[in-house]
């Protein structure tokens, strides 16, 4: 019984080890996907915002591993939303093998259309209670 355990447990190694390696690429494509959403986000948002970098916020929203080789583009467009693409590498568990390719991901944000929804002009939605105006916007101080 034990020659036919000792038959078997490269196939069981062989299995685990494809089993693990398509977990990493698939850490890796969702830090991809989360690290575009991050930098599309940043880039919508107004300049007085947002930090001056949007493929920073990108890339602090990965793990460290995954973003050290990141690369990840903005495209303003100029238009009502913002994309972002970030491309990442696809590391091996195999020795030899540098690589499994690149993952890449993309997210697009739609720039806000009045600057209320930022905080750094009046509110649109108000209401009257008892013959005077109260304000409904609860989002964060303008800067």
């Amino acid at each position: 019984m034990s020659i036919e355990f000792l038959g078997f447990l490269p196939i069981l190694l062989v299995i685990g080890l494809a089993v693990v390696q398509l977990g990493l690429a698939a850490f890796a494509v969702q830090q991809a996907g989360t690290g575009a959403r991050a930098a599309a986000r940043t880039a919508s948002m107004d300049e007085t915002d947002h930090p001056p970098d949007p493929e920073t916020a990108g890339r602090a929203a990965m793990t460290g591993w995954v973003a050290r080789d990141a690369q990840v583009s903005v495209d303003g467009g100029g238009g009502d939303a913002v994309s972002a693409t970030v491309r990442v590498t696809i590391p091996s568990l195999l020795p030899g093998v540098d690589n499994f390719g690149t993952a890449s991901r993309s997210a697009t944000m739609p720039r806000p259309q009045d600057l209320g929804a930022l905080g750094l002009g009046p509110a649109v939605d108000t209401y009257e209670v008892d013959t005077h105006e109260v304000d409904t916007y609860e989002g964060a101080p303008p800067r």
